[in-house]
């Protein structure tokens, strides 16, 4: 029983930063631009996609890959700027407004994914590890390679928001953007650096959710509500809260199917986002960078 556990924690570990590289750019886009993306499941599975494509099809070693997917990403991520969030914002959209665009921008990528690439699940063209043994516990080998990078990511993500000018300015635009403005912040510069930094951590994350699972097209859709239950568990704005919760997201996940049949996965991340809103609507912690 106890090793299973410790096997259960291990494999949420793994999945949790997944969920935290997606988690962080999500509450960045809210708590810079006040925008709820639910289409940001959906970016994951495009950086999934195209490192699929760049892999399988055209070759390209897949840590080459991962990068350019995300390059990519990030540039679909600025062309929605542009074409819609950026008009948005010009005439003062509703927050209700922006969720239905956002619903309607999901619907568009996963569709576009099935219509280019079909609905069957894939698989990238990876050399075959064995799994490491520790206390008897089997850690598969991309799972390890998943946790590393996500720590190497997110070792990143802290460096430039507390030691560059543009993570300063981006942590005074949360803070208060018209004050930000006042101050001579360039806002449009900061906006730009949100969805770069967004678009590249959600498409690393798809990217490596497809280490350790099947590339599938609603592969990211099914992370949307772990992703917001992270965010609001961390308390929304907050990236290092997110990356927090998106940990403990993952792991009550897993371990849940020590009880749980593995379809309820989905119901205890909205159980604990349930129970926190009712307890602590602010998160476990101060809702800002």
């Amino acid at each position: 029983m106890d090793s299973q556990i410790a096997q259960l924690v291990v494999n949420g570990v793994s999945i949790g930063t997944i969920i935290a590289l997606s988690a962080v750019g999500l509450t960045l886009t809210y708590g810079i631009l006040r925008l709820s993306n639910f289409a940001h499941g959906d970016f994951m599975t495009l950086g999934a996609y195209v490192t699929f494509v760049l892999n399988t099809v055209a070759g390209v070693n897949i840590w080459l890959a991962m990068v350019i997917s995300s390059i990519a990403t990030i540039g679909v991520a600025l062309l929605t700027e542009k074409i819609l969030w950026a008009p948005m914002r010009t005439k003062r959209a509703t927050s209700t407004t922006l969720i239905i665009i956002s619903i309607g921008l999901a619907l568009f990528i996963r569709n576009g994914i099935v219509f280019i690439w079909g609905g069957s699940n894939q698989r990238y063209d990876l050399p075959v590890a064995e799994a490491l043994s520790f206390l008897g516990i089997r850690i598969p080998f991309y799972n390890l390679v998943v946790i590393a990078l996500a720590v190497i990511a997110i070792a990143a993500l802290h460096y430039l928001l507390q030691n560059t000018k543009i993570g300063k300015a981006m942590r005074a635009v949360a803070d208060d953007i018209d004050l930000a403005r006042v101050t001579g912040i360039n806002v449009d510069r900061v906006v730009i650096w949100t969805w770069v930094i967004a678009g590249g951590l959600t498409a690393l994350g798809g990217s490596m959710l497809g280490l350790v699972e099947a590339v599938r097209p609603n592969m990211g859709w099914f992370l949307i509500l772990p992703l917001f239950a992270s965010v609001i568990l961390g308390g929304i704005g907050n990236p290092y809260g997110a990356i927090a919760g998106a940990l403990v997201i993952g792991i009550a996940q897993e371990v849940s199917t020590y009880f749980l049949r593995p379809e309820y996965k989905q119901g205890v991340a909205l159980l604990i986002m349930v129970l926190v809103l009712l307890v602590r609507p602010q998160g476990l912690f101060k809702g800002t960078m």
